[in-house]
């Protein structure tokens, strides 16, 4: 097994680990129930504790597989995150007490679970008022469905909203934050990590693989590989900026620093954004087992200050 470390996540009593699975764009999507399977028991096998899902991948689909996948292994085994907020249906969607509180048992159900150990805000509802929002989040967890709370990609003004009522009204805390960050997304950088950081508040960040082009498999002028995110018609319509000739030559000037240490690409991707304290966890979305245990590697790996300058020299044309 990995030597797999674990950080606290913000002020709750949970702790995960430092590389977490995610779903997004491949359970109940792009990968088969038997690879997502053996991809859950890699984790396991790799001492990754904390899986990640939401109610909009695949509207239900990957959470329903999850459920099937993890039926029968311990429950103090793992921590399970979902979120909710996006289209469910034409008619369900949003932070409104009633979304909260319906999506919150159907993502039970699918599940197969009592407890939902973080329960995440998927994007901020400005349709509904946020005391709305917070009273019903308030109680869910004081009823037992969810352990704590969380948001994804909220702006700094509605996380000091949140964290003020918490503190005025006596409703539930925020405990984690959800952003993209990687070596190519730094804009977190800025407020948001900050502001979390004095509140009690970690990041647990998606993408920090740049939607899988900071692996250097994607190269400058060539078709992606054919069993790739990018050459995928369910999975590569996120990525985006990330596959210009610029930003895939920019990443292959990391190649030699990750070879230098000893790393896949992936591993020193990963170990960047980990050099963050206040980052609990990064999400993967393996498809297949030895990529979760490639990135699970990537814990304990610290980066010296010579070759953090060395990533910003590299990147600096695309940054």
């Amino acid at each position: 097994m990995a030597r797999m470390e674990y950080r606290k996540l913000g002020d709750s009593g949970l702790e995960v680990s430092e590389i977490s699975l995610g779903s997004w764009l491949t359970y109940g999507v792009g990968v088969e129930r038997d690879a997502a399977a053996a991809c859950v028991r890699a984790a396991f096998d790799e001492g990754i504790n904390f899986l990640d899902t939401a109610n909009a991948y695949g509207r239900g689909a990957a959470e329903s597989m999850l459920g099937e996948v993890l039926a029968g292994v311990p429950r103090d085994s793992y921590v399970l995150a979902t979120k909710v907020f996006f289209p469910m249906s034409r008619s369900d969607s949003g932070l409104s007490r009633e979304q909260i509180l319906k999506q919150c048992d159907a993502s039970l159900r699918r599940l197969q679970v009592d407890t939902i150990d973080l329960y995440q805000c998927h994007r901020y509802d400005t349709k509904t008022p946020l005391e709305e929002t917070m009273s019903a989040l308030t109680d869910v967890v004081r009823a037992g469905k969810a352990r704590c709370i969380g948001f994804s990609e909220w702006s700094p003004a509605q996380i000091t909203a949140a964290l003020a009522m918490a503190r005025e009204a006596g409703v539930e805390k925020f405990v984690s934050s959800q952003p993209q960050y990687s070596m190519l997304w730094r804009r977190p950088e800025a407020e948001v990590i900050p502001l979390c950081a004095d509140n009690g508040i970690s990041q647990i960040v998606w993408s920090p693989l740049a939607q899988g082009v900071l692996t250097g498999k994607y190269a400058p002028g060539s078709p992606p590989p054919a069993d790739s995110r990018a050459a995928s018609d369910a999975m590569g319509g996120m990525m985006g900026d990330y596959t210009s000739d610029a930003t895939l030559a920019a990443v292959q000037g990391l190649r030699p620093i990750a070879d230098g240490l000893g790393l896949t690409m992936a591993q020193l991707a990963l170990a960047w954004v980990l050099r963050q304290p206040d980052v609990a966890s990064a999400i993967i979305g393996a498809t297949r087992p030895e990529q979760v245990a490639d990135n699970a590697a990537a814990s304990g790996v610290h980066l010296d200050p010579d070759t953090l300058t060395a990533i910003d020299q590299a990147l600096a044309p695309v940054l």
